[in-house]
């Protein structure tokens, strides 16, 4: 532990990074494009959560997962997987219950599918991965399955939102540049 506190001192103040298998991981830049994505999902996502007291929804929040920490670019926390002292002001010390990652041009494959089996190894319950390029997200409600929402369709929060319904549209901007 002492290694990462150190290692945390050397890293560029005016970058963001994750821990995956104690190795600092750069986390790049979110787009424009990506936060009017994230913020559109953030006002459905959140308002949902809020108005149905189910916990909490937050964004680039630490959590600790695994060996490491990562960031999800929205994540959502139950009401009762917050601890008792409430949000942490620090790094979450338990996984969320939904992690969204926002697909970046720059993210591999393998990277984006490695996040996912960390994230459900550590406890997440559902992964959305949001890709930009096709208007699409991929619902993982474990980590052997899958499946696609695109075009007109809605997003829904099945088992662990019930009841939370967004359309795609209302997520992706018409007018999205490249």
């Amino acid at each position: 532990m002492q290694a990462q506190a150190a290692l945390e001192l050397a890293l560029d103040p005016e970058k963001r990074y994750e821990f995956v298998n104690g190795q600092p991981k750069e986390k790049d830049m979110p787009s424009g494009l990506h936060g009017v994505v994230a913020a559109r999902l953030l006002i459905r996502l959140g308002g949902f959560v809020e108005a149905h007291q189910l916990g909490e929804v937050s964004t680039e929040a630490n959590f600790k997962i695994g060996k490491g920490e990562r960031i999800p670019d929205l994540s959502f926390v139950s009401a009762a997987r917050i601890p008792a002292e409430g949000v942490p002001s620090g790094v979450w010390q338990s996984a969320p219950d939904l992690a969204i990652e926002i697909i970046s041009p720059n993210d591999l494959h393998e990277r984006v599918n490695n996040k996912v089996l960390e994230y459900f190894e550590a406890g997440v319950r559902q992964v959305w991965l949001v890709s930009l390029e096709h208007r699409m997200v991929t619902i993982h409600p474990s980590p052997n399955e899958s499946h696609n929402v695109r075009g007109e369709a809605e997003l829904t929060g099945g088992d662990l939102l019930p009841g939370f319904r967004c359309k795609l549209s209302e997520i992706f901007p018409v007018s999205m540049g490249a």
